[in-house]
C-alpha cells in the first residue's frame, strides 16, 4: 500500500526494484492536492486508489478514485479518520503498523510535530484529534518535515500553538 505517493526518478533504479518486489496493491490519496504520483502507480502496478471525491483545480487525477472518508475501511485493515478538518485532509489508522497517518493535518518543518492551524482549530480540529489517543498508536508520520514521530510528541502537538506557515516564511 501506496499513501500519498511520489514515485521516485526512473533512474533510481534500487529503488524501483525494492517496489517491485513488493507491488503496491493500494494507492491512497490522503489529501485533494496531495495527487502527487497516483496515476503513475496505479498505471505501473494495477494498483487499487482511493481517495477524496473533491479536488483543486487542475489536481484531479486521471484515475478513477474509490471514495475514502471517515470509517472507511481499505483493504488491509486501514481505516479513515476525522481531523475536524472536514473534507481537506482523511488521516489514516493503520492498525497493524500501530501508527496514524497525516497529509498535511500535523506537520513538522523543525522537527517537532505541530498540528496545522485552520480557522476552527479550537472548535473542531483539536476535540477530533483528542479523540484519535483513543486509538493504541505508536507511531504518526506525517508528509512535511521530519517523517516518523512517536505517541509523546502527538500529545506534545495538541497542546502547543498551531503551525501558521510563519516557519517556511522565515526560512524563505
Amino acid at each position: 500500500m501506496l499513501l500519498d505517493p511520489l514515485a521516485p526518478p526512473e533512474d533510481a533504479t534500487d529503488v524501483w526494484k525494492r517496489i517491485d518486489a513488493h507491488p503496491p496493491t493500494v494507492v491512497v490519496v490522503l489529501k485533494p492536492d496531495h495527487v502527487r504520483d497516483v496515476d503513475l502507480f496505479v498505471d505501473r502496478y494495477r494498483a487499487r486508489a482511493f481517495g477524496p471525491d473533491v479536488f483543486y483545480g487542475g489536481d484531479a487525477p486521471k484515475t478513477e478514485l474509490d471514495w475514502i472518508g471517515e470509517g472507511s475501511e481499505l483493504p488491509g485493515g486501514l481505516t479513515a479518520l476525522y481531523d475536524g478538518r472536514g473534507r481537506n485532509e482523511t488521516p489514516m489508522w493503520l492498525p497493524e503498523q500501530r501508527a496514524l497517518v497525516f497529509a498535511d493535518g500535523l506537520t513538522a518543518p523543525e522537527g517537532e510535530l505541530i498540528v496545522w492551524w485552520t480557522p476552527w482549530h479550537e472548535k473542531r480540529v483539536l476535540p477530533a484529534l483528542r479523540e484519535l489517543l483513543e486509538l493504541p498508536f505508536e507511531h504518526v508520520i506525517v508528509s512535511h518535515g521530519e517523517p516518523v514521530h512517536d505517541r509523546a510528541a502527538f500529545e506534545r502537538a495538541l497542546e502547543l500553538p498551531p503551525y501558521t506557515g510563519e516557519l517556511e516564511a522565515a526560512d524563505a
